[in-house]
């Protein structure tokens, strides 16, 4: 099947995590492409599509979000699997699910939504950045289980092993 990883992020945390989800899927035999959400304007020659975000402020990023809204018809034709990543030490806490989540999963069909934990280094955040994080009190560092994001992948694998591509 042809699938498309399609990963919003602000500092690339976010976007090694979909590089992991995509190279899991490509190992399955998947011809797969990696591209930001702002390059994607069509997801009709897609069988599939793993979207997701960082999550700043209980939100997606507004390139995903966007993305979702100008293809939702095409993505709720197809299989597709949500994913976000946010702070670093609440991985299933509601800071990492985003208030839009549940309606874009409704709304575009989607199979799941997994939340990650993220990477934290200050020294990559704007001013702003940092100023909210302070009141949430996350630990700076590398939190991301990238086994864990290789095993979902590799049970979306196993989910699109048994699909008719969409395009058939």
């Amino acid at each position: 099947m042809r699938i498309l990883v399609t990963v919003a992020s602000r500092h690339g945390a976010t976007r090694e995590i979909g590089a992991v989800v995509a190279r899991v899927l490509n190992e399955a035999g998947h011809a797969v492409d990696e591209l930001d959400p702002e390059q994607v304007t069509d997801v009709r020659d897609y069988d599939a599509v793993v979207l997701g975000s960082a999550v700043y402020t209980a939100h997606w990023l507004p390139a995903a979000r966007a993305l979702a809204e100008r293809c939702a018809h095409d993505l709720a034709e197809r299989p597709v699997w949500l994913m976000s990543s946010g702070l670093a030490t609440q991985p299933a806490a509601s800071a990492n699910s985003p208030h839009e989540v549940n309606q874009m999963r409704e709304s575009l069909g989607a199979r799941a939504h997994r939340s990650f934990a993220g990477r934290l280094i200050r020294s990559e955040l704007t001013f702003a950045e940092r100023a909210l994080i302070s009141g949430a009190r996350a630990r700076e560092g590398d939190h991301r289980d990238l086994d864990a994001v290789a095993a979902w992948a590799a049970q979306i694998a196993e989910e699109l092993a048994v699909l008719t591509p969409a395009r058939a």
